[in-house]
């Protein structure tokens, strides 16, 4: 019996090579019908023999193509037409498509093997690409996705490419940046003044470069990197001291899963991440010995390790011969990613000795995603190239709603319908090409998703510059939104979590609804609304923002607070060593709270105890004291765990520091070592947390419980507490697809402002 079904689908649906997938598959089983573009996705009209029907409608969503995201499939019954062939058919007229863009994917395998293959017509050729692999998302200048509105449209396609390109049977059809050696872009080699190098190979060139111990600006797809012979300690010091990035981690590029395997600790969750479309730096335990220059990540037990996405990555690396390649962002200090060739000259010449450039346009800057295993997931830490402009995935629709994020890590979020889509990583919001890169991230995604949000969420700290940027807005309605509360809000979003739940928000800072600095929080949390139930004692910030920068100080203002100037009297270490003039000063504007707001911070808690073990007094980039306090840690079946106070403050909690610091200064004087000081900590921190949810499930009868903030990328915390609280029976959420720390805050940011714009609308 012939049958025929309509079947809608949506998602990434476009521009991936879904419309000749199914095309195959129809044409394969001998099916008709016809497929088109329309504003949700794709339209398939098949008509068969049912059996034949049922298996197509079966493997439809089963078999796509890598890059296709699927979100729904509708199939109903329709008439047959007699229909005798399968045809692709252009968009409805008039019918604007409005789809979600591929992000920018790693070269395919198919593409690769035809990159060395000396007799293929692009061999060696460093764009070579397809509909399952290459640009997306930084070479969209508007929608819908398609040559034209690309950086490729000033390259017209050679009749070779397209004939591929016009071909359903060919991998190449419809692939928007589909070019060769000869009507595609070229690479070139220039000096840091900008001029042509003329040589015959620029690759061989810049590789020889590489070899000879300089630093190689290469043109990627979202942006420059700047690259070194990660095993050459001089070339990788050059690097350090031109960038000047005292002792931050460098990633490194690497030629295969192998070469990763001989350098780093390797499962098969980290061989899936590395090997994976999206091809993110992964933080893996380092190998010792190892090739790697030890100024590549000084006092971190994790290494950066990341596969080549680029045909341009794979030939440096094979042709050079290459163990390991430092590439790091193409930027100084925290400004934004260089991406275009006069800029990168002109921003990156003190840094480069050589400039490795193509004439394909980088239209928007997008950093290297950066993520870390845990608990059997892989855990975001910078959300950018690779994952972007793939939405979350929401459980019900949300009115459009433009969110800002915060001030460090910041990347935005835009609402619409069911998805909530973040940018790509916009950075910290330090410098005018920082404040430029937000703007542009702003416009573009509103540009790209066809909405211009009449409402505007922002964190309640006055001096960020994003809230200042929301509040300079016009005929928009803005919805302020407390720094914590987004955070579980952003653990709630991802995990498709309704009503209300037990929040721990943890991070270094946040501002709060007292106009205090807060990070060391428990929360009864939904969407619209949150109660503070518990938090860190609060302690003074002495010198604000220098007491980030120097860890001592906070070791001072702790124990100043608990034992007065009698502290000066310890017979450890610190206090041995301690300049007593700048102490003095530091007493004098804690005593008179001079510039010294006060913090309830677990961040600022790990700085004051990283700086009394002797870990890190001050610090050359955000969070190190706190890092490399967990790489100390020595693994044993100890479970010590230092005490905090919980004091009761009626329904309220308090967690108290004296007890952790009076057992931490005992095992300094019996010269306890670090690692066994540092595990003693972080035990002490998941025990108490643990017995708080006890308490507050008792209070509140809720049983899931969501944690976010910054401090839960450490690894053995989070891992720790995870595993404590689900034996006790809890519900445990974290994240997977946005960062804990506030590269996700922005997506919490949007839910609790649509969630309040519904409430109102309600009323």
């Amino acid at each position: 019996m012939e049958v025929r079904r309509q079947i809608e689908v949506s998602g990434i649906v476009q521009g991936v090579g879904f419309r000749p997938y199914v095309y195959r598959l129809a044409t394969g089983n001998h099916l008709a019908g016809a497929i088109r573009n329309t504003s949700a996705g794709v339209s398939i009209e098949i008509e068969g023999p049912a059996e034949t029907v049922e298996d197509f409608v079966v493997r439809l969503p089963r078999e796509a193509p890598p890059l296709a995201r699927i979100t729904s499939v509708a199939v109903r019954e329709v008439p047959c037409n007699g229909d005798r062939e399968f045809r692709i058919l252009s968009s409805r007229s008039g019918e604007q498509v409005r789809t979600l863009i591929s992000p920018d994917v790693a070269i395919c395998p198919d593409c690769l093997s035809e990159l060395f293959n000396p007799s293929d017509r692009r061999y060696r050729y460093p764009f070579i690409n397809c509909t399952n692999c290459g640009p997306r998302f930084t070479i969209t200048r508007d929608i819908p996705y398609d040559r034209p509105r690309t950086s490729m449209s000033v390259f017209p396609m050679c009749p070779a490419c397209q004939a591929e390109y016009d071909d359903p049977l060919n991998r190449r059809f419809h692939a928007q940046p589909n070019a060769c050696w000869e009507c595609g872009p070229r690479v070139e080699l220039w000096d840091r003044r900008g001029r042509r190098i003329e040589c015959r190979d620029a690759i061989a060139e810049a590789v020889a470069g590489l070899h000879a111990g300089l630093v190689v600006a290469v043109k990627g797809l979202g942006g420059f990197h700047l690259a070194a012979d990660a095993t050459n300690p001089a070339a990788v010091a050059l690097l350090r001291e031109r960038k000047r990035r005292v002792e931050k981690p460098f990633a490194i590029m690497v030629p295969s899963v192998a070469t990763a395997q001989e350098i780093c600790q390797l499962d098969d969750a980290a061989r899936a991440v590395l090997e994976s479309v999206q091809r993110p730096i992964v933080l893996l335990p380092w190998k010792n010995p190892s090739p790697i220059a030890d100024q590549v990540a000084p006092f971190n037990r994790y290494l950066g390790i990341f596969l080549p996405y680029t045909p341009l990555h794979y030939l440096l690396l094979a042709e050079g011969g290459f163990t390991a390649l430092v590439m790091t962002s193409g930027n100084l200090g925290e400004e934004p990613i260089a991406v275009g060739n006069k800029e990168a000259i002109a921003r990156l010449q003190g840094l480069a000795d050589y400039f490795l450039v193509h004439n394909r346009d980088i239209l928007l800057r997008c950093d290297d995603s950066v993520v870390r295993i845990s608990g059997g997931k892989t855990r975001q830490l910078r959300r950018s190239r690779g994952f972007v402009p793939v939405p979350v995935f929401l459980q019900e629709e949300q009115p459009p709603v433009l969110a800002v994020g915060g001030e460090l890590k910041n990347a935005i979020c835009l609402t619409k319908g069911k998805h909530a889509f973040l940018s790509q990583h916009v950075g910290d919001l330090e410098n005018v090409e920082s404040y430029n890169f937000f703007a542009e991230a702003v416009e573009h995604l509103e540009k790209i998703l066809e909405i211009l949000p009449q409402t505007i969420a922002y964190d309640l700290h006055p001096d960020y510059f994003s809230t200042r940027w929301a509040l300079q807005q016009k005929g928009v309605q803005l919805v302020g939104v407390q720094h914590h509360h987004a955070h579980i809000a952003s653990c709630m979003a991802e995990n498709h979590l309704e009503g209300r739940v037990l929040g721990f928000a943890l991070d270094g800072t946040g501002y709060g609804t007292d106009g205090r600095i807060w990070g060391g929080e428990a929360l009864i949390a939904g969407y619209e609304d949150f109660e503070r139930v518990a938090h860190l004692e609060y302690i003074p910030l002495p010198g604000s923002a220098a007491a980030i920068r120097e860890p001592w100080r906070m070791a001072v203002s702790y124990l100043a607070h608990h034992f007065g100037r009698d502290f000066l009297a310890l017979p450890i270490p610190f206090v041995r060593q301690l300049d007593r003039q700048k102490t003095e000063l530091l007493l004098q504007i804690i005593e008179h709270q001079v510039n010294s707001p006060l913090t309830s911070s677990c961040g600022r808690l790990f700085d004051a105890v990283a700086a009394l073990i002797g870990i890190r007094q001050q610090v050359n980039y955000e969070a190190q004291a706190a890092i490399e306090l967990e790489m100390a840690i020595i693994p044993a079946d100890d479970n010590t765990a230092y005490p905090l106070a919980l004091i009761s403050e009626g329904e309220h909690w308090l967690i108290g520091t004296r007890p952790l610091f009076d057992a931490l200064l005992a095992d300094l004087s019996s010269n306890v070592p670090a690692g066994t000081i540092s595990r003693r900590f972080h035990n002490g921190l998941v025990e108490r947390f643990a017995q708080l949810a006890d308490l507050l499930r008792k209070q509140s009868g809720l049983n899931r419980v969501c944690l976010s903030g910054g401090t839960f990328q450490n690894i053995y915390l989070s891992e720790h507490l995870e595993s404590r609280l689900s034996a006790a029976g809890f519900e445990v959420f974290t994240h997977s697809e946005v960062p804990a720390g506030d590269g996700g805050l922005s997506l919490g940011q949007a839910l609790v402002a649509a969630h309040r714009l519904r409430s109102q609308r309600s009323l």
